[in-house]
């Protein structure tokens, strides 16, 4: 039996089914909002048959999403195989709000949705019709393991169950055959064969390495001084806050938009990147929101893991995680926003130049070399120790329309799966001209959550009004 049958997953990969547990899914997700147009029915419904059809019809573009986890005897590391069984039907929900819906109610919806584990004896994703929204609008809710996608490749797949233009065409789907599934004597011989040639493949690398470098001893010390810079990060640990503590199985979820023009337009005024502005948004956010819980802030060591793409231009439209993180200090001490705004420009320029992001990649490649059960103990282990208290990741979505079946896509939200001990994560994905913030929260430790959205959109007011763009964008 050919290696073809099967893909076995990196360590990155595999160490988003290593993070899962009982209180925390790492399933990534979004609520997208569309007007209804076409695909209304006559009796206020939504037509649920065509949504089907055109799902169907695209899953031969995506094959992992009609691929499930297998595990390699005695290594117990996983790989895809196909699914023999697959059934399109347990994994396209639909349901309804009680008619008119409002965004409150599909705000809980989606909440409820997201905090249930996905069965991993099937294709890890599921989209739920949620028909029944005011305002003769629906929504789809996705779900997707992390282990299958990350932000960049998961707005690939929103490209290819979509369209550009309103009028779409619905082909018959090609007849699926599933690849034979490998045993387990094949699978563990080709584990075997794989970890005999590590080293041949890492002397090659390294081989790649200085040839593609024009200075190849500067390049090699640039990269280990970052990994050693990393790892000394990574032992500091951050301040206790409120919001990190053991979290509980149920969430809260809410959501807010902006202009992606105001925004630039600070940018504009301020200096600094779009996500060096997200940052400093979220920075007045958080202030705000700890002196309502009666903290003092100014003292806390506050830091966000921000996911950052390493994903190349001919990987676009593949599977898996191509991402990398940046440890961002929030300087939560400084009162004055544009003072805020330059500490976080002057980070992320410091990141971009240690090269930390390469860093993070090369520890990440570098745990292909371990066991599955070592990889396992320090994805669990970490949690307990983890050098941040947020995660905060932005994803540039496409700025053009997109219509399923002439439906046109209004919003879209993203949601970032919690960590234990992270009692909030904020995801944001831009979208034709808007903003998208994703707030999902522990239900317990953060029963404010609305008082959180309510304190980002003061702390962009605040940032508008220093950088003297109200007039512009109004």
């Amino acid at each position: 039996m050919g290696r073809s049958s099967y893909d076995r997953l990196t360590a990155l990969d595999y160490s988003f089914l290593a993070l899962e547990k009982p209180n925390a899914y790492m399933h990534v997700a979004s609520t997208q909002i569309y007007q209804a147009g076409p695909l209304r029915l006559e009796d206020g419904g939504v037509d649920f048959d065509a949504f089907r059809k055109l799902t169907a019809s695209a899953l031969y573009q995506i094959p992992r999403y009609r691929q499930k986890l297998a595990n390699i005897p005695i290594e117990n590391h996983p790989v895809w195989v196909d699914d023999p069984d697959f059934k399109i039907d347990y994994h396209l929900r639909h349901t309804a709000l009680p008619r008119p819906g409002s965004d409150e109610q599909l705000k809980r919806l989606s909440a409820r949705i997201m905090q249930q584990h996905l069965d991993r004896s099937r294709p890890l994703w599921e989209m739920w019709l949620v028909e029944g929204l005011e305002d003769d609008r629906f929504a789809v809710i996705s779900k997707v393991h992390h282990c299958m996608v990350d932000g960049v490749s998961g707005v690939d797949l929103m490209r290819i169950l979509m369209s550009l233009e309103p009028e779409q065409t619905v082909q018959p789907p090609p007849g699926y055959v599933p690849r034979p599934t490998p045993s387990g004597s094949t699978l563990l011989w080709d584990e075997i064969v794989r970890r005999s040639l590590l080293p041949l493949t890492l002397a090659r690398n390294l081989r790649k390495a200085g040839a593609e470098a024009r200075d190849t001893r500067r390049e090699i010390g640039v990269r280990l001084r970052a990994v050693l810079e990393m790892v000394v990060q990574n032992l500091r640990r951050v301040s206790d806050t409120p919001l990190n503590q053991p979290i509980g199985p149920h969430r809260r979820f809410d959501w807010l938009a902006m202009d992606l023009d105001d925004l630039k337009a600070i940018r504009r005024s301020l200096g600094g990147s779009l996500n060096d502005v997200v940052l400093t948004l979220v920075t007045g956010a958080m202030q705000r929101f700890l002196d309502l819980r009666g903290v003092d802030s100014r003292q806390l060591d506050f830091r966000i893991l921000a996911p950052v793409s390493v994903r190349s231009e001919d990987e676009s439209g593949t599977l898996g995680n191509r991402v990398s993180a940046w440890l961002v200090p929030l300087p939560l001490g400084e009162r004055n926003r544009v003072a805020q705004l330059e500490a976080i420009r002057g980070v992320t320029a410091e990141l971009k130049e240690s090269k930390q992001a390469v860093a993070a990649e090369l520890l990440a490649q570098a745990a292909d070399w371990s066991s599955s059960t070592l990889l396992a103990l320090g994805a669990r282990n970490a949690t307990r120790l983890l050098p941040f208290n947020m995660v905060v990741t932005n994803v540039p979505g496409p700025q053009v329309p997109l219509y399923t079946l002439g439906a046109k896509m209004l919003e879209v939200y993203p949601h970032v799966p919690l960590l234990d001990n992270l009692g909030l994560g904020v995801a944001l994905m831009s979208y034709n001209g808007k903003l998208g913030w994703g707030f999902n929260a522990d239900y317990d430790l953060v029963p404010d959550l609305d008082a959180f959205v309510e304190c980002v959109t003061a702390s962009f007011e605040d940032l508008r009004r220093v950088a003297g763009t109200e007039a512009e964008t109004s």
